[in-house]
C-alpha cells in the first residue's frame, strides 16, 4: 500500500510538472513580440540594419542590411515591405559589417544624405549616396592606418549641432586597452570625394571579447558601444568635449554577449537605449537620460541571435509610433512595430 501511494504521488508531481512547464512555454511565447515584416534574405549572413527617411514621402523611407559575406558582401536595400529592391542593393563587397546613416553632408553645392559601412575585409570604411546608393568615397576610406589591430566592425555617424560636421566613429575587432576606436570627420576634399580625416582614439576596451556595435545620440551629444561581456560603455561625440568615460552599464545582465544598441527618442532628451541580449534573445531597455541607466525591463523578441537594431520614432506607413528593425541569424532583419515593443515592455509612445 505504500509502494502503491509513493507511485501516486510521483505520478502526480509528473503530471504537475509537465503542466507547469507547459505553462511557461506558452507564457513565455505568448510574451514574445512578433514582427510585423520580415524581409527577404540576403545572400549569406545578415548583420546590421540602419533605417533611411524620405523626408519627402515617409512611404518611401528605407532600410539598409548589411551582408557579412566574404566573397559577395553586401549593403541591401530594403522598402517597408521588405522587399529587397536589387536596383539599389550594392554586392561584391568584401565582409560588411555594420552602417549607419547621416542627414546633409556637404558635398559640391549641395548636400547629400549618406549611408557609411564598415567594410572589413579591405579595413575601409564606404560611403554611398542616400537613396540612389552612389559611391562617394573613390572606392572607400582606409582606418586604423599604421595599427597592428585593424579589421573595422562597428560604425556610428555623429552630427554636431553647432557646424553640422559629420563624424564616423569606428570599431574593431581587436585592440589595445585605451583608445580602441578611432573617428574621423567625413567631408568633401574638393573634388566631390568623401574623405575621412582621424580627430582622435579613445575609448576603453576589457579584452574580454570585441567591440561591435556602436551607437551615437545626435541630440544629446553621446556615443554608446558595446564591449562584449562587460557592459555598455558612454562617452561624448564630440571629440572636442574629450575622452573621458562618462558611464559603464548593464554590467552582469546578459546571458552572454551585450550587442546591437538603438535608440528610441520620446523627445529631443527622453527615450530608451535598446541593448541586445544576444543569446537570449531579449533585448535590455535602458532610459535615454542620465548617466545611471538602470535597465527598465527587457523584452522576449523572435531575432535568434541579434547583433544589429535600429530605431525610429517617426511614424512610418504601417508603423506608427515608431520603427524597430533588428537583425536575425537567418539572412533576415526583422521590422517592428515600436507601439507592440511598449505595450509588452510598459514603455511609452511617441505622441
Amino acid at each position: 500500500m505504500k509502494k502503491y501511494l509513493q507511485l501516486i504521488i510521483i505520478a502526480a508531481w509528473f503530471l504537475s510538472a509537465c503542466n507547469t512547464s507547459a505553462m511557461q512555454s506558452s507564457g513565455n511565447n505568448d510574451s514574445i513580440v512578433k514582427p510585423v515584416i520580415v524581409t527577404e534574405k540576403v545572400f549569406e549572413d545578415s548583420d546590421d540594419p540602419a533605417i533611411w527617411i524620405n523626408k519627402n514621402d515617409l512611404s518611401q523611407s528605407l532600410i539598409i542590411g548589411t551582408d557579412k559575406s566574404d566573397a559577395n558582401g553586401g549593403l541591401y536595400v530594403f522598402g517597408l515591405s521588405g522587399k529587397i529592391n536589387r536596383q539599389l542593393t550594392v554586392t561584391g563587397l568584401k565582409r560588411m559589417n555594420n552602417v549607419d546613416i547621416a542627414y546633409g553632408l556637404p558635398l559640391g553645392n549641395n548636400k547629400v544624405d549618406i549611408a557609411v559601412a564598415t567594410e572589413r575585409g579591405a579595413n575601409s570604411i564606404r560611403v554611398f549616396s542616400m537613396p540612389g546608393m552612389k559611391p562617394l568615397d573613390g572606392g572607400g576610406i582606409e582606418v586604423f592606418k599604421n595599427e597592428t589591430e585593424r579589421a573595422p566592425m562597428g560604425i556610428a555617424l555623429y552630427t554636431r549641432p553647432a557646424d553640422g560636421k559629420i563624424f564616423a566613429i569606428v570599431s574593431r575587432k581587436s585592440g589595445p586597452a585605451q583608445g580602441y576606436l578611432q573617428q574621423y570627420v567625413l567631408h568633401d576634399d574638393g573634388s566631390g570625394k568623401v574623405v575621412g580625416d582621424l580627430v582622435r582614439s579613445f575609448g576603453a576596451y576589457s579584452g574580454k571579447k570585441e567591440i561591435e556595435s556602436v551607437a551615437v545620440d545626435n541630440e544629446l551629444g553621446f556615443v554608446y558601444y558595446s564591449d562584449e561581456q562587460t557592459g555598455i560603455r558612454k562617452y561624448y561625440a564630440d571629440p572636442e568635449k574629450g575622452n573621458a568615460e562618462l558611464a559603464l552599464f548593464g554590467q552582469g545582465e546578459y546571458k552572454e554577449d551585450n550587442e546591437g544598441i538603438s535608440i528610441y527618442k520620446l523627445t529631443d532628451s527622453t527615450g530608451y537605449i535598446l541593448v541586445s541580449d544576444q543569446s537570449a534573445n531579449r533585448f535590455n531597455i535602458y532610459p535615454r537620460e542620465g548617466n545611471e541607466h538602470k535597465r527598465i525591463t527587457s523584452v522576449a523578441v523572435s531575432t535568434s541571435q541579434s547583433d544589429g537594431s535600429d530605431a525610429t520614432s517617426i511614424s512610418l506607413p504601417g508603423f506608427e509610433g515608431g520603427l524597430f528593425v533588428a537583425m536575425s541569424t537567418d539572412k533576415t532583419f526583422q521590422y517592428y512595430r515600436w507601439k507592440d515593443i511598449a505595450a509588452k515592455a510598459g514603455l511609452k509612445v511617441k505622441e
